[in-house]
């Protein structure tokens, strides 16, 4: 081998074979890893477990009668074809206004 004149580093020419360094240490005995208690999630009950809330449980409920209703209403319209003011008009903003109690029911935080 030889040396780097600059950091005496010793460098491997083309013409040097390699040298296998082996390993004369002896061997460790295979350990298993275990998972930390940090990864696991902490359940504090089995309310924790729900993914939302009773806030949101309640606004989606609310936004499904909301829904319902806005059908409701589009079935009272006794124009022909329903293309009355009721199932042209009051009847989709109702049920229009349901689902975006459901929208918000959804992305609304639950409180701790």
């Amino acid at each position: 081998m030889a040396k780097d004149k600059q950091a005496g580093i010793p460098t491997l020419l083309r013409d040097e074979p390699v040298k296998k360094i082996v390993d004369t240490t002896p061997a460790a005995p295979k350990t298993v890893p275990t998972r930390s208690a940090m990864a696991e999630p902490v359940r504090r009950d089995s309310a924790a477990a729900l993914p939302f809330g009773r806030q949101n449980y309640t606004l989606m409920l609310a936004g499904i009668g909301v829904i319902l209703a806005g059908f409701f209403i589009m079935s009272l319209d006794k124009e022909e074809f329903g293309f009355g003011f009721l199932g042209l008009t009051l009847g989709p903003l109702v049920v229009m206004g349901g689902f975006v109690l459901e929208f918000f029911a959804i992305l609304a935080r639950p409180r701790v």
